[in-house]
């Protein structure tokens, strides 16, 4: 694509999620040029209706099928369609859009990224499950409708912006860079103590109560080394992981001559979507400028696999292959679903991750058939979460 000139065609899947919103905020602070076809969101009807009558889509979702009749009350004399449910989620994102969002947290995010990477669109992806659960299989279909996939995470977003296509080849590691979350130098004994509370306090990123569980587990660093694999054709061997706790250096890419390449910016996630949106232009936005010297010192530390075992649980399902990254993301949603219900503690979110998984492959429950991987990952997806409560519920009364 060359100068943003004429408006694109815009789809906002999770218009309301954390992503959601630093997407319309750019496109409202740099005066983009877009034509917005369609808003969904999952549950949250107030915000999804005021985004809606500002930025006038043709349609705007509410999965929560419960919530349609305020949604319709909420957009009456708009000329805004109104619609909800799954069904509805998918068909907007099939609306022939240039470049479709993909801001659904979780395994529901799969189906409607599929709906549209088969359109050809260009797809900004901040859904990481969609590549977890079906990562080779999407990139496929994006491929073969002559669209393409752009990562949104900024870890990836950095990767994609570094990596050199002409030495690709050349590539000896991919260095994902990782905040520490806010446990970074608690004990486990503190850590077994931690509340939803403290596990969602994010110290240098804005994110919603599940991303930010897994940033306090390391869970989001291991989504991320499948990703990574799976988008730049990586082995799980040449993908590694150091903390930095300042979150300046985005991700980095070693060659095979000892150069390592980073892409640096201050953490705000309207950097990474506007590379996304205006790749391999560059947009021009009031973007907050990355002062060094205001820093002072960046640091680096190993990450602790011993605190922090869901790399490692990561690094095993990407060894496995097939469904069990799938199986790992399921269980991953249902273990920290009930962490933050508080139903079990902070440290059985990864014990739930792996006993799942040691149950599934023990079973011969990993395998994917090539013809129909998007279909199977859901199945597998299915399962894993029916076996990740049975877990959880043991662990609950051991508790």
């Amino acid at each position: 694509m060359g100068a943003l000139t004429s408006p694109r065609k815009v789809v906002v899947l999770g218009s309301t999620g954390s992503i959601g919103l630093s997407t319309l905020s750019l496109f409202e602070e740099s005066g983009a040029p877009v034509q917005i076809l369609a808003l969904t969101a999952g549950r949250n009807v107030e915000r999804l209706i005021e985004q809606a009558r500002r930025w006038k889509p043709s349609l705007a979702v509410i999965e929560d099928e419960s919530r349609l009749a305020d949604l319709r009350a909420g957009l009456a004399g708009t000329g805004v369609e109104a619609a909800a449910g799954a069904d509805a989620v998918r068909d907007a994102a099939a609306m022939g859009a240039d470049w479709v969002m993909s801001a659904i947290v979780g395994a529901a995010g799969l189906a409607p990224t599929v709906a549209a990477a088969r359109t050809g669109a260009v797809i900004a992806l901040a859904n990481k499950e969609s590549l977890v659960c079906a990562g080779p299989a999407l990139l496929a279909i994006a491929k073969a409708a002559g669209g393409s996939v752009i990562p949104v995470d900024s870890e990836h977003s950095a990767i994609f912006q570094v990596l050199q296509s002409e030495c690709a080849h050349r590539v000896s590691r991919l260095i994902l860079t990782a905040s520490g979350g806010p446990f970074r130098t608690w004990d486990k004994a503190a850590m077994a103590r931690a509340t939803p509370e403290q596990a969602i306090a994010h110290p240098n990123w804005s994110m919603g109560a599940k991303i930010s569980v897994d940033s306090a587990t390391m869970m989001n660093k291991g989504l991320e080394m499948i990703e990574a694999s799976y988008l730049f054709a990586t082995p799980e061997d040449r993908v590694d992981v150091v903390i930095h706790p300042q979150s300046v250096i985005h991700s980095l890419v070693e060659y095979v001559d000892g150069s390592t390449l980073a892409q640096l910016g201050p953490p705000d996630m309207r950097a990474p979507i506007a590379c996304a949106f205006a790749w391999p232009d560059r947009l021009p936005w009031p973007a907050p400028r990355l002062d060094l010297a205001a820093y002072g010192q960046l640091t680096f530390e190993s990450p602790d696999v011993e605190r922090f075992p869901a790399i490692g649980i990561a690094r095993e399902a990407l060894r496995l292959g097939g469904g069990a990254p799938a199986a790992m993301n399921a269980a991953n949603e249902v273990a920290v679903a009930a962490f933050l219900d508080r139903r079990i503690g902070f440290l059985d979110i990864a014990g739930a991750v792996a006993g799942t998984l040691e149950r599934m492959n023990s079973l011969g429950d990993l395998s994917v058939a090539e013809s129909d991987a998007v279909e199977t990952a859901m199945l597998i997806d299915g399962s894993a979460r029916r076996i990740a409560a049975e877990v959880v519920a043991q662990k609950r009364q051991r508790a």
